[in-house]
């Protein structure tokens, strides 16, 4: 990771804000019968309001399905979402739709890409069954580490709903997860959406951005001692606490390393999350 993912968050660096509170959750209804093409015009006009106003507040309206209509295929797939900046996603060989899989959001540090989103567990998902669903940023790092929630909130919820269409998940193993930048988002997005995300994963965080939380999600934070892009004492040894305070499950992982993800790091939150082994990597992931 780059030197300049770690120069943004530096200087838009805030303390952990979390509030009690609720937000409407927007979910898309069914066009009444007998609408004039006026009426129908105006009725999508305010859900477009309704749904832009959530994405500005940092919500998200996806849901795993109790039934899904049709299953996707097995393997690395694009989402065919955006012309640019598409997102990824990877499901296991093993998926039976019989049977829900956990599935892990995984955002990408600034100046990344959907790839680098799914390298982080890509390894692991084959072995513990998760499918792994990596969407991009549409500038170079993620819209509240830039200034305000709005349009990756927007790509990610429709990845989101358009993975739950095709796929069975496990709702009670839902998770968010990031490196850095996308460590940030995942702690943010986290902690306004626990009603829909039960674990959150993040690598190296520098802030978290949440005027609002729902929910009770638990946490993995992990962080290198000899980080120097987003320096130890400064983020999630400030983080940690103030996430425990809120009450928060919270498992955090030090290391003796600079700004990346160790092997035996990313291994530990795919158990923690599953509850299932997973073997070394041979490699970093960063």
């Amino acid at each position: 990771m780059s030197r300049k993912d770690g120069g943004q968050l530096m200087s838009r660096r805030r303390l952990l804000g979390v509030a009690l509170g609720a937000v409407p959750l927007m979910m898309s209804r069914r066009k009444p019968a007998g609408r004039t093409q006026g009426e129908t015009s105006m009725s999508r006009d305010r859900e477009q309001e309704k749904n832009d106003r959530a994405a500005r507040e940092g919500r998200l309206a996806a849901r795993p399905k109790k039934q899904i209509v049709e299953t996707g295929p097995a393997g690395l797939q694009p989402l065919g979402l955006e012309g640019q900046r598409d997102g990824l996603l990877y499901v296991p060989a093993q998926y039976r739709a019989e049977h829900p899989a956990p599935l892990a959001l995984m955002l990408h540090g600034a100046g990344g890409d959907a790839q680098g989103g799914m390298s982080m567990l890509q390894s692991f998902a084959d072995e513990t069954g998760i499918i792994l669903l990596a969407p991009a940023s549409r500038g170079r790092t993620w819209d509240i580490i830039l200034g305000a929630y709005g349009p990756d909130v927007s790509v990610v919820n429709r990845a989101l709903e358009q993975t739950f269409a095709r796929y069975a998940v496990d709702h009670k193993r839902v998770a968010v997860g990031g490196f850095s930048d996308g460590a940030s988002y995942a702690l943010s997005l986290g902690i306004i959406n626990g009603d829909l995300f039960t674990h959150v994963l993040a690598f190296s965080p520098g802030l978290a951005a949440a005027a609002v939380r729902h929910g009770l999600p638990r946490f993995f934070v992990s962080h290198g001692k000899r980080d120097r892009v987003l320096p130890i004492d400064s983020c999630s040894r400030r983080l940690v606490p103030q996430l425990a305070q809120a009450g928060y499950d919270v498992r955090y992982r030090e290391f003796d390393g600079p700004h990346t993800v160790p092997p035996e790091i990313a291994r530990g939150a795919v158990e923690w999350f599953t509850g299932k082994r997973a073997k070394p990597q041979s490699k970093l992931t960063q």
